[in-house]
């Protein structure tokens, strides 16, 4: 497989590249790496023979769940996992494709050992962080807003950046911009610690905005880096002594911890 990708409307798309002409027959297989389910598509057969084959499948009639999927390639009951040469990742295709509001969100990958497969999310409306710093006493994040429905243009909307700790109901908002998709958001230090003086702990940042109906989380998922929490690592700031410093959840979700 040279080339690789799902599109917009949710079609795996795929190069081939091959020893031998694709057979009669040939089926794609897709198998979840955890369940062992497997979902199959017979492919059609080029019109005249030839060596390379470009293959379009609709994925949402197979009800893929989330998960892992490994690609095969099947025929006459004798399979072959599908070898992939394209590391199959693009920042910009990513961006594009959670314009749309969507359920689930597929992306198809290079695993490490060089084979193709499929990467399935729960899609819901969450705020992409792109960069989070801490400056003159605020902490700052930008990003775009993703599987919203909204459209990347111009248009303002009404936003407010919250952080909450669950564990004593405290809360902190700060107006925040977006302009079209694209949003930025800071909130002072300072307001964090006089809204729990006595408790050091972990706040949770959401974004509320104008139009979407349900606060969106603050996190990373639209890139290839899994595991932030163990990857990325923020300096701290002090505040009144106070050491305060983003991290990540195992889910990839922003939090600011408070405290030591």
């Amino acid at each position: 497989m040279t080339d690789s990708e799902v599109t917009l409307a949710d079609v795996l798309s795929l190069r081939l590249a091959m020893e031998e002409p694709l057979k009669s027959g040939t089926e794609l297989v897709l198998r979840h790496r955890t369940s062992g389910v497997e979902r199959e598509v017979t492919l059609g057969t080029p019109g005249a023979v030839a060596r390379e084959a470009t293959v379009a499948v609709s994925l949402a009639p197979l009800l893929l769940t989330a998960g892992r999927w490994d690609a095969y390639l099947r025929h006459q009951g004798k399979r072959n996992r599908l070898r992939s040469i394209d590391p199959g990742f693009s920042l910009d295709h990513l961006d594009a494709y959670a314009l749309c509001k969507r359920t689930l969100a597929y992306r198809s990958y290079r695993t490490r050992n060089g084979y193709l497969a499929l990467k399935i999310d729960d899609a819901a409306p969450v705020a992409e962080v792109r960069a989070v710093w801490f400056r003159e006493g605020r902490f700052e994040v930008t990003g775009l807003l993703a599987y919203t429905g909204l459209e990347d243009d111009d248009s303002r909307h009404e936003a407010m950046l919250a952080l909450q700790r669950r564990q004593t109901g405290a809360r902190v908002s700060a107006n925040a911009t977006v302009q079209g998709v694209r949003f930025h958001a800071a909130v002072s230090l300072v307001d964090v610690l006089a809204a729990d003086p006595e408790a050091s702990g972990t706040w949770e940042p959401s974004l509320e905005v104008d139009g979407v109906g349900e606060p969106l989380r603050l996190g990373g998922w639209l890139d290839d880096v899994d595991g932030k929490r163990r990857r990325l690592h923020y300096p701290s700031a002090r505040i009144d002594g106070v050491p305060i410093k983003p991290s990540y959840t195992a889910d990839d979700e922003l939090r600011i911890e408070v405290g030591g």
